[in-house]
Order: structure tokens, then sequence, then C-alpha cells
């Protein structure tokens, strides 16, 4: 895309020459990643934004601006040098601000007449931004003051050639010979102090190996950072690398910087450009593939196989043509820029295409990638259409910061990624924590229903026979001995209870199951703890509806809910208040016990349930152990919301049952 005009007409001459501690590391590399871009940003849109040539520092003299020469064609028959031509022989022709001149058919040469103005710098010199040549000489007047030839095709030259003082108001003349289809000088011609000038001469082309510098840095870092990624993630990032280096490559070998003071380098910057072109290509489509996937029928997946094979086939073509010394130079122009031409025509509008897809889809990234990679297509091709316009009068130049969008877009594609994946270790930490708590407390329960099975028959038994007969024994006697059996059968019959809930949670399977009325068995349960609830000072509000249907045992439904209700009535004070309530919500029931007693803190209340806890001075921690457990046979859950001294709410959710036909109630 960017190498097209700088091969053209080359077979005129075949005499050319050749998610813990990973988590924490992933986020510094993206914020490190970000800052190195945001300072290279910034840095280099100071030195975009430097201003013009204005007055000279020293001689305090401006400079001047040229902008009428005259032109003449050289010899059509070859390239030969001859002696400066007169300024009134036949030929010249008006060629100011042309902005380099198209060749005639057959011709490779040209001379350029400027008559400098008069002037009184302390160290003059003559600057000219782009003069379009591979070979230059420049005169005044007879006298050869600048001579360079270039054994590469890059006929872009930036001239700063010293002048002397005695050159003021003569003729300078410009000799230039290429292989391309445009010659002589673009836009104009500046003359002025040589100090100030060479400000000017230095910043050409500068900005870009400034830019370019920068993505490699950044791409250095970002494949270093990508071995602390996971598998998911590496080759995201290591390709993404891949694309800002190959983009750096272009910006630096792409620059007139390296051709003007490093022009020793231009044969090999010429091959890095087409390296990195070759590894743009298929590296971009790996890249969108592995963030999209291989699209219908894995046309992004073969194209960019194919894309693969013809790179590895042009580099193979360019081996072969170094060796030979560029005998298959107009061969491997056009393999490796007309075709690729077409093929990186191909790949924009699939990837658009595509991206368009995805948008529709509300896919997040591809809405990033659009904006980043359609911002640089757009730039791109109206660049490239502008360029065909000026009949290739016209050096490309804001596709590198359309790139910088680009990359930026594919850069917050990886970091959203990144942190999509960091949110999603947080949640499976944290359900792995609950889940933890939730084995931890099921390994309890299984050791405690292991142990009743085992004990609470066996203990059961010698219980009861010890107690009929300390009960024969109590009818007998009088006086401090029955008071003392009297006290000895109360606590038996203690042990007793606590054995049956023993035996409750250790089997909380019912044998029976029918439907129950959550109203009726509410209203038995009042009738049953309404005395208790008197005689500590409170009162209870029933307010359950008369259709609520569940699937139970009545007496462990009743046992469950008891000892819910018992524990808020010894946490009432005075005028303390019970609300029971009932009502359905979707496929479940929602049973709520609200008191208005003391309240529990935090820590109490996050330990409800558990073996042998309990914050009542004779408590088990039994009781609401054996709650949870019939309420978890009954496929329902339950939970407690309280506050110390704003009394204590519990919610029990049950399935709904369907109610019974009225043949069957009867």
């Amino acid at each position: 895309m960017f190498c097209g005009r700088d091969r053209r007409r080359w077979g005129r001459n075949n005499n050319g020459q050749n998610i813990g501690s990973e988590i924490f590391i992933r986020g510094a590399c993206m914020r490190l990643m970000a800052r190195i871009l945001y300072i290279t940003l910034l840095f280099c849109l100071g030195v975009s934004l430097a201003g013009p040539l204005a007055v000279s520092a020293e001689g305090g003299y401006a400079s001047i601006e040229i902008k009428d020469w005259r032109m003449k064609w050289g010899d059509a028959s070859g390239a030969v040098l001859k002696d400066v031509p007169a300024a009134d022989e036949p030929g010249w022709i008006a060629a100011g601000g042309a902005g380099g001149m198209e060749l005639p058919e057959g011709v490779s040469s040209a001379w350029t007449r400027v008559q400098l103005p008069e002037f009184k710098y302390t160290s003059p010199a003559v600057y000219i931004e782009k003069l379009y040549a591979l070979h230059v000489r420049v005169y005044v007047e007879n006298r050869l003051v600048f001579e360079a030839e270039r054994g590469f095709i890059k006929d872009q030259y930036s001239l700063l050639v010293p002048l002397s003082a005695g050159d003021s108001g003569q003729a300078l003349y410009i000799w230039t010979e290429t292989l391309q289809d445009r010659i002589g000088v673009k836009d104009k011609l500046v003359v002025g102090e040589h100090s100030v000038l060479v400000k000017e001469y230095i910043k050409n082309g500068l900005i870009d190996v400034i830019l370019g510098g920068a993505f490699l840095f950044v791409a250095v870092v970002l494949f270093v950072c990508a071995f602390y990624l996971n598998k998911e993630h590496f080759p995201i990032a290591a390709t993404l690398a891949v694309v800002i280096a190959s983009t750096g490559v272009l910006s630096v070998t792409y620059s007139p910087f390296i051709y003007t003071f490093y022009s020793y380098l231009g044969p090999a910057s010429i091959i890095f450009f087409d390296i990195a072109l070759l590894s743009l290509l298929p590296a971009l489509t790996y890249l969108f593939e592995r963030i999209f996937g291989g699209g219908k029928y894995g046309i992004i997946r073969k194209f960019r196989k194919f894309q693969v094979v013809y790179s590895v086939f042009c580099l193979f073509c360019l081996v072969v043509n170094l060796i030979s010394g560029n005998r298959f130079v107009e061969l491997y122009y056009f393999i490796s820029t007309t075709v690729i031409g077409v093929i990186l025509i191909v790949q924009f509008i699939l990837l658009i295409g595509c991206v368009v897809l995805f948008s529709l889809k509300r896919n997040k990234d591809a809405m990033i990638f659009a904006v980043g990679f359609g911002f640089a297509a757009l730039t791109s091709v109206l660049e490239l259409s502008w360029y065909y316009f000026r009949n290739g009068d016209y050096d490309l130049f804001y596709w590198k910061w359309s790139l910088v969008v680009f990359i930026l877009s594919l850069i917050i594609i990886l970091g959203r990624r990144l942190a999509l994946n960091h949110q999603q270790v947080v949640k499976y930490s944290r359900e792995l924590e609950l889940f933890n708590n939730e084995l931890q407390r099921s390994e309890k329960m299984e050791i405690i229903s292991e142990l009743a099975a085992s004990v609470a028959h066996e203990v059961r038994n010698p219980l009861q026979v010890t107690r009929g007969f300390l009960q024969l024994l109590s009818e007998k006697s009088s006086g401090d001995e029955k008071s003392y059996l009297t006290m000895a059968l109360s606590e038996l019959d203690r042990a007793a209870g606590i054995i049956t809930d023993f035996l409750t949670f250790a089997k909380p399977e019912f044998e029976q199951v029918s439907l129950l009325n959550v109203q009726d068995e509410f209203k038995h349960i009042e009738s049953i703890l309404r005395p208790l609830c008197h005689l500590n000072g409170g009162k209870m509000v029933l307010d359950v509806g008369d259709q609520l249907w569940v699937r139970g045992n009545s007496s462990k439904f009743k046992q469950a809910f008891i000892n819910i209700i018992k524990n808020s009535i010894e946490s009432l004070g005075d005028d303390g208040t019970i609300q029971m309530s009932g009502y359905v919500k979707g496929d479940k029931v929602h049973i709520h016990i609200k008191d208005n007693g003391e309240g529990m803190d935090q820590g109490v209340l996050s330990r409800l349930g558990e073996p042998y806890f309990s914050n009542k001075t004779k408590g088990t921690g039994l009781g609401l152990m054996v709650t949870f457990r019939i309420i978890e046979a009954m496929r329902g859950e339950i939970r407690f919301i309280s506050k110390k001294g704003a009394g204590t709410e519990s919610v029990t959710i049950l399935p709904l049952a369907d109610a019974p036909d009225a043949s069957d109630s009867l």
C-alpha cells in the first residue's frame, strides 16, 4: 500500500543494486503499556506541532521561500551528464510549484534552474524539503556544490546545500536523474541562515522515526508481558505485539529521515519494509480470528492461512531476487506490490464486513474494533484516492496516525478482555470460598449425622428404662426424695428431647409426605405456642393466605417452625410482637417470622445453624440445626435478617405445590 510508487519503472535499468499475583502482573503490564503509549503520543504531538521556519536567530534576516523555477528535460538518448545548460538555450519551461514533474516517455533526467534572491546571510544555505530523484547534482552557475547518488529505489531526497555570500543573486542549477515516473523539486525551496534551516532539515521525517521507535518499544514490552498471561490471552497479546512491531518498522523504513542521514541503510530499509508488510497482513487477520472466531464457514481462518502461505512465497521471491542481483525485480514487484495491494483490499472488505455483522449483534469488542479499524481504513482509502488523483504526486502521511488509533483500539480490546478475565477470577474465587464454606458445613453435618444415627437409638432405650423405674420410685417416695426424683425425671425428659433432635437431624427424609396447607399448619403452631408467648409478655399476629400448599411431613414442618418461633419468643421484651406471614411469589411460598426482640449482631447471625452453637444459656445448638435440615429436605432455603436491638426476621422459601382437587380434599 505504501511502496507501490517507489518501485515503478525499475525495469528501465537492470543494473540496480540490492488471574492472585498473576492478576496484579496483568494489571501492571497493561498500565505500563498505556503510560508508555500516552507519553509517546504527547511527545510526538509536541514535535509535530513545532512552528515553521521564521526569522534567523543569528543574522536577523527572515528566510526566503522560492516557488518559481524552470525545468529542462535531459537528452532522451540516455542519462549522460553534460555541461550546465545556458539560461537562453531552448527547452526551458516554467515548472514552479508543479510538485514534481512527470517524465516524458524515454526521458530519465532533467535540469532545474532557480534564480537565487539577493541576501545578506552570515552562513547562507538553500533547503529543499522534497526532491524526487535518484542521482542529484547541484551547481551555483558552473560550480558544483553538492552531489549524491542512490543505488536503491527510494527517490525522495531532502537537501540542505551550503552557499557562500558571493552566491547572492546567482543562478542555482539542479541536475536530477531517476528511474521513477516523477522528478524535480516539490512545492518550494527556502533560502536562509544555515543555523535556522538545519533545524527543519533534521526534523524532516524525524517524527516518523520517533513514532516507529515508540511502536517497537511498546511491542517489546507487550511481548514480554504476554508471557505472564494465561494460554487463552497469550496468542492475542503476542500477535498484537507483532502487529505493533510491524507498524513501527513500516513507519521507520518509510521515513525520509533514514534515507537522508543514513543512506547506506537504504537497501536494508526497503527489505525490512517488505518483511514488515508481509508480517502485518496475516498477523492482523490472525488477531481478528482470535478475537471474533474463524467466521462463517471458517472464511477468516482460510483467508489467514492463504495470507501466511503467500507471505512465505513473497519472502522466498525476495531472497531469490537479492541473490540474483535484482534480475527478477519486475516479477518480484508484481508479486509483492500489485498482488499484495489486491489482497489488502480484499482483507479490508472482509474484515469490515465481519465487523459490521458482529457490531449488529451488539458485540462490544466488535464495536471498538470497528471504530479503530474503520478510522484506519477510511484514512488509508482517502489518502490512496488522493495519491492516485495526484498521479503519484503525494507522499502518504496520515496513515501512520490512523494506525495509532487502530492499535489503541486493539489494546483496549485486549485490556477489556483481561479486565473481564480478572472479574471472572474474582467471581470464581468468591464462589469457591462459598463452596468451601458449604463443604465444611456439609462435612460437619455428615459427622453429626453419622454420630447421631449410631448412638441415638442405643442411648434412648436405656434412658426410657431408667425413666420408668424412676417414675415408679417417685410414686412411692415423699419429701426430699420425691423432689429429687422429679428433678431427675425432668432432666431425663430433656435428654430424650435432645436425642429426638439427633434422630431428626440424622434422618431428615420424610417417611410420610403429603400436601400441607400452610395456613392450617400455622394455626396449629399458633395454638401451641400462644400460651408461652403470653407468658413472656408478647403477642402473636398470624397473616397467612389460605391457598398456600407445600409438600412435606406435617410433624417435621411444625417442628421446624416451632423451633424458630420459640427462639423469637425467648428474645422478646415487654410488649413484644411476633408476626407470622406467608404469600406466594412466582412458584415459591415465602414464610416470614418477624419479632421485635433484642436481635443479633453479624457475628452471631453468620453462625446460625452451626452444630452446638447457641447464644442461649441452656441452648444445645441443635434446634436451628434441625430446622435447617428439615427445610433442606423440603427443597427449600432459609435465611435470617437481624440487627442488634431491632429484632430478627426469618425468611423461609419453599416450593409451591399444586392445590388438591375438590374430591381429594373431602
